[in-house]
């Protein structure tokens, strides 16, 4: 009902601020589209102001943490938002303010909110880990280039890769590179340049442009065709902010298709300045090797023994004929000596001998049996015995035979 008053029956203001109370708590919760101002979070709670998109109209706001921060995308200072809020009206002060139930990005942050939920998802399946990453070549062969037709990336990467190195082959395969066929496209092309056996590097460039131009190089199966190449796959799509998720299943991301250029070959005259300079290192390096040896060789040479080589021959020949002479005199003595034992020891020989002593006048007698003689008891008269003296023999026959006695023989 109506409230009634008049001058001469005023209301009470806390009659007033009841009764609003009332009105805007029959409003129950509300959705609201508005510009967040300095939110602060003080314990649980964030604290933070609502404006107005168009008028000079603003409210305050409060949001438990956890409805606050579960927003996929961070709601920061400045940001669109959608919220839905209960208005109150807080009697003592006369103040409104709206208690947050649901808060998430509006417009474009709904939009980088949906990116970075897919984002988070690829993420979790392991799509951006860098074990997946494949390597670049270091001078590929064939480059695969998949961009707008007649565009200025086209341009600048072409450019800057055939100034770096003139003998580069480009493959190039034009696609839509905004709108809603381009994503079908660029799979395409990804697919047929990567079953190219000749091409070792694939380029995605394009020269950035808005979120909303950007968003086919975010789609789902762009990026699962990116991780199933074989090729390595280099994103060169140009756009800082808000970095497609192209970029983080991609091998490599290059800023700028620039960038891709120098990153997937190298500048020719920078190698080839390379290649004189360590060419000139290596010459001087063995330019002062060979000076080294070339003196250590010297100072051998110099050695007297390398001036006078055959001062060495000298030397051990003049030993060597001081060691025969030597060797020949005491051979020759050991000979002499040698020669005087043999002569001592064959005339002790020859006066043991037999002969000796049939030089002397003895003789030996033989019996015609060839025993020798040594008493007449051995013999009978008329024997023929042989008697051998010092120079032959000589035959005789027994005519007499006469003992003597072994003491007279012996006295």
């Amino acid at each position: 009902m109506a409230l009634e008053t008049s001058e001469q029956s005023p209301a009470a203001l806390h009659t007033i601020s009841e009764l609003l109370s009332g009105y805007i708590g029959r409003l129950g919760a509300v959705w609201i589209e508005a510009e967040v101002v300095q939110p602060k979070r003080s314990g649980n709670f964030y604290y933070l102001t609502l404006r107005d998109l168009n008028e000079k109209v603003s409210t305050s706001a409060i949001a438990f943490r956890g409805v606050y921060e579960s927003s996929p995308t961070p709601i920061t200072d400045g940001m669109r938002v959608i919220v839905e809020a209960k208005p109150d009206f807080y009697v003592p002060s006369g103040r409104l303010s709206l208690k947050i139930s649901q808060i998430r990005p509006a417009g474009q942050g709904a939009l980088l909110a949906e990116l970075e939920k897919r984002k988070q998802l690829l993420a979790a399946e392991g799509l951006f880990e860098p074990r997946h990453k494949l390597p670049l070549p270091v001078l590929p062969r064939g480059i695969g280039v998949i961009t707008g037709r007649d565009t200025a990336a086209e341009k600048d990467l072409l450019e800057n890769i055939r100034n770096r190195w003139r003998g580069a082959t480009v493959f190039v395969k034009h696609a839509l590179v905004q709108g809603p066929k381009s994503a079908g496209e660029v799979i395409a092309a990804l697919r047929e340049l990567d079953a190219d056996v000749n091409v070792d590097v694939i380029i995605i460039a394009r020269g950035g442009g808005s979120l909303e131009d950007l968003l086919p190089f975010s789609d789902e199966a762009l990026v699962r065709a990116v991780f199933a190449a074989n090729t390595p796959v280099i994103s060169a799509i140009g756009h800082e902010p808000d970095m497609p998720i192209l970029d983080f299943v991609a091998d490599l991301r290059a800023s700028t298709p620039t960038d891709a250029a120098k990153r997937v070959v190298p500048d020719e005259s920078a190698e080839r300045d390379g290649l004189n300079h360590s060419l000139d290192r290596i010459r001087g390096a063995m330019s002062a090797r060979i000076s080294a040896e070339s003196q250590a060789l010297d100072q051998i040479r110099s050695r007297p023994v390398l001036t006078q080589p055959t001062s060495i021959v000298d030397i051990r020949r003049q030993d060597l004929d001081l060691t025969v002479a030597r060797s020949r005199n005491a051979f020759g003595q050991r000979l002499h000596r040698a020669h005087d034992d043999l002569a001592h020891q064959l005339a002790r020989v020859r006066a043991l001998s037999p002969l000796a002593t049939l030089e002397r006048g003895y003789a030996i007698v033989q019996a015609n049996d060839g025993s020798h003689v040594t008493s007449p008891e051995e013999l009978t008269e008329g024997d023929t015995i042989s008697v051998r003296v010092a120079h032959g023999r000589i035959g005789a026959t027994v005519t007499t035979l006469t003992a003597t006695d072994t003491k007279e023989t012996h006295a």
